[in-house]
């Protein structure tokens, strides 16, 4: 029987419902210090106001960050990347926002954060701290979202170097191309035609580690090798 784009949306809807129900909570713990976490944030005014008054300006405010559906402050512009990657189920708890502030591109592809990232974990860890402060606290609302501290997301440099096989990733391609089109249109599923390589191993691996939140991308992710994720990166790269 020929799988169909309902079909997938279907089984993606059943296995995030699955995992939702059978998710445990998360441990809580205790973030960096938010008064070094203050001083951190200075670079982040430039876009994004926290605190009393705060309103949207470059980027949304920050203001109750930690359980918020990913691209939805009503009436803000968000990229298409951040509105679809909420509509798959992505929330800003700790471990997101802090793949995110390692680097944007890694969690969430074509985002508009105009932000190179922040390499030292440590720092990242006092900025959460500071913006938990304008969020939900579990020490004050029991049925807050804990605090959760992340996990190791960077992606081994020897995955970037393998040099895939185009051939070989057209002849994995057939399953990509039941929903992404070859020719590059993009009717609610996002094109993958001519993304550079590196970007499509990152996400890919991504998914792979379930780091991203699409339940279908991390089932077929999980099912490919570093070397069949390098052919279809070289596959697509290579198609106008």
């Amino acid at each position: 029987m020929a799988v169909t784009v309902r079909t997938i949306r279907a089984l993606g809807l059943a296995i995030l419902l699955t995992v939702t129900a059978l998710a445990a909570p998360a441990r809580a713990v205790e973030l960096g210090d938010a008064k070094a976490g203050e001083q951190l944030f200075r670079v982040c005014k430039a876009c994004h106001r926290v605190g009393n008054g705060a309103e949207n300006a470059v980027g949304p405010h920050l203001n109750r960050i930690f359980g918020r559906v990913a691209g939805s402050i009503e009436g803000f512009r968000y990229s298409e990347g951040l509105v679809r990657a909420g509509a798959d189920g992505l929330v800003w708890d700790a471990d997101n926002l802090d793949i995110y502030l390692e680097n944007p591109k890694n969690l969430v592809s074509k985002t508009r954060m105009n932000f190179a990232g922040m390499p030292d974990p440590a720092d990242r860890s006092h900025v959460l701290a500071y913006l938990r402060a304008f969020s939900d606290k579990p020490s004050n609302i029991p049925e807050a979202a804990p605090t959760a501290t992340a996990t190791d997301h960077n992606l081994d440099p020897a995955i970037l170097a393998i040099v895939g096989d185009p051939d070989y990733g057209e002849y994995l391609s057939g399953e990509c191309l039941t929903c992404h089109q070859k020719s590059g249109a993009n009717e609610g599923i996002p094109s993958i035609t001519g993304w550079p390589k590196a970007d499509f191993v990152v996400a890919m691996h991504a998914y792979k580690k379930e780091l991203r939140p699409h339940p279908v991308m991390r089932m077929i992710a999980g099912r490919l090798s570093d070397e069949e994720i390098a052919g279809l990166a070289a596959y697509f790269e290579g198609l106008d």
